[in-house]
């Protein structure tokens, strides 16, 4: 009788060895005459494990790792196959504490489907929510979007709903659907884990949002940088077509909606809305003014929604349950849950997906363990490069965005950097600045000229010269770059770098009072 074992095809567990392992895997089974069915799924976001090997018994699957190719013929011999005892043994995938914990909606599939298997996808609930969708007006589809209280996952986190609406009333014989996959954002990989895991939710969220709004192109723009992305992608759409799901009649309703993936060229700028698409329409990625707004006049001057992977992939769901299913998870005007991505100096580096609610201390020490040193943490960077740095002081802090609005803060991405009590916050800031500087598209001033000025000046103080005319310099500059810049890019610079000022003003050689301030 042959056995499953599933080993991921995710990047980062490729990058561990995981391509190795398969291959070790599948010639020991071939030495041994053991007939097995290795199935490559989307990695769970447990990555201090990774390579997961998993193994279907019984009782459910049982997990080991993380496996390396000098382990598989011990695992064999400890017969693994129906779940033997062996060092790298951890239970049933199921009962690891790190998942039990979680809360997956949008992640539901990830690591337990293969990624582009069409008939997996639709055995775990999948186009379920399109084929809802298929029997509602677009106003009624808009509506369970703005019911479940979604907001953008991408990081200005404004109302799906709103945006969705907008376009729908906007008057055009033509309309666009985008996919903004050019996840940039340090210590972020909750897009490339979906886009990798499974592309199916993706296609069919976008495939809801053009049938809401009345669009029938739609476009993914993919970062270079996600070669596995793009392959699972265009594999997936190219079954979506083959029966049905994407094309000029889908399911027999006589909607259309196409769909494409574009590569980018690695901009980081391109994250910006606007820029997206003077890079879509084969120009250079540049920042537009506003208005008019995306929604109204966007990609070649039509309607356009833009969205990011976890918007969009959080749309099936709420088609396939309703918006007030989706809306009964979180706090305040957070709605629904939030994939977390722990990265930097921890013990349990991953992917988390909880509603919202969690306190940063819950994450950092019951999920993420502690710091990998073992020394203290001493700050964290929430919300990419442009995210403000948090002392222990706002560790608890819950996940929320009105609440880390309040200690001017952004959530952004869900992205969660962590150092410890050896990172110089001087220099941290110091860098913010010269990203900015590094990938500013030079349409406005105050970020073109203001980044490189302001890595000049920190440079300075850090140098101890005249911090009584270089502190207030700093602070007006960070003043100028926030209110004169033409998008986030020069306007939240001066998140990381005041509230590094603000928060370590010792790192930065600043002692009395009066200059910390």
């Amino acid at each position: 009788m042959s056995v499953t074992v599933y080993v991921p095809c995710d990047s980062a567990a490729v990058a561990l060895g995981a391509d190795r392992v398969v291959k070790a895997i599948c010639a020991e089974a071939v030495k041994r005459e053991v007939d097995i069915q290795l199935v490559r799924n989307g990695s769970r976001g447990l990555f201090w494990l990774e390579p997961l090997v998993e193994v279907s018994t019984d009782t459910g699957r049982a997990a080991y790792g993380p496996v390396q190719v000098k382990d598989v013929t011990g695992l064999f011999d400890a017969d693994f196959l129906t779940g033997g005892a062996h060092p790298l043994a951890l239970g049933l995938t199921e009962g690891i504490p790190y998942l039990k914990r979680q809360e997956r909606l949008t992640f539901a599939r990830v690591g337990i489907t293969a990624p582009v298997n069409l008939d997996d996808y639709l055995a775990h609930d999948g186009y379920r929510g399109l084929k809802n969708a298929l029997g509602m007006s677009g106003a009624d589809i808009v509506k369970h979007v703005t019911d479940s209280g979604l907001r953008g996952r991408g990081g200005a986190a404004f109302p799906t709903g709103i945006k969705w609406n907008t376009v729908l009333n906007t008057a055009s014989e033509q309309k666009y659907i985008i996919c903004n996959a050019d996840e940039g954002d340090s210590g972020t990989y909750s897009d490339r884990m979906i886009m990798e895991g499974d592309p199916f939710v993706l296609i069919e969220g976008m495939t809801i949002a053009g049938i809401a709004v009345g669009a029938n192109q739609g476009y993914i723009y993919l970062r270079c940088e996600y070669p596995h992305s793009h392959k699972a992608l265009n594999e997936a759409i190219s079954k979506a077509y083959a029966v049905g799901y994407l094309g000029d009649n889908i399911l027999g309703s006589g909607r259309k909606f196409d769909l494409e993936v574009r590569l980018g060229a690695g901009a980081y700028i391109c994250g910006e809305e606007t820029s997206l698409m003077e890079s879509l329409e084969g120009k250079r990625g540049l920042v537009r003014f506003k208005p008019p707004l995306p929604a109204i006049s966007g990609l070649f001057g039509k309607p356009t929604i833009i969205n990011n992977v976890i918007s969009l992939a959080s749309v099936p769901i709420i088609l396939d349950k309703g918006g007030e299913f989706y809306k009964n998870f979180g706090m305040g005007r957070s709605r629904g849950t939030l994939p977390i991505q722990l990265a930097g100096n921890l013990k349990y580096p991953g992917l988390i997906e909880l509603a919202f609610g969690l306190t940063l201390r819950e994450l950092l020490y019951d999920f993420g363990g502690g710091s990998a040193s073992g020394r203290p943490i001493k700050a964290v960077q929430v919300g990419g490069p442009l995210g403000a740095y948090l002392p222990e002081s706002q560790f608890d802090t819950p996940m929320d965005y009105e609440a880390f609005a309040a200690i001017w803060a952004v959530l952004g991405h869900g992205g969660i950097v962590a150092f410890d009590d050896t990172v110089d916050m001087a220099e941290m800031a110091r860098y913010s600045m010269e990203f900015c500087k590094i990938e500013s598209c030079g349409k406005c001033t105050p970020c073109r000229i203001g980044s490189t000025r302001g890595m000049e000046v920190i440079e300075d103080i850090m140098k101890g010269q005249d911090l009584n005319k270089n502190v207030p310099l700093l602070r007006d500059l960070c003043n100028t770059l926030l209110n004169g810049s033409l998008c986030a890019l020069g306007g939240m610079t001066p998140y990381p770098v005041l509230s590094a000022l603000n928060h370590f003003p010792a790192d930065f050689g600043i002692t009395d009072q009066a200059n910390a301030a």
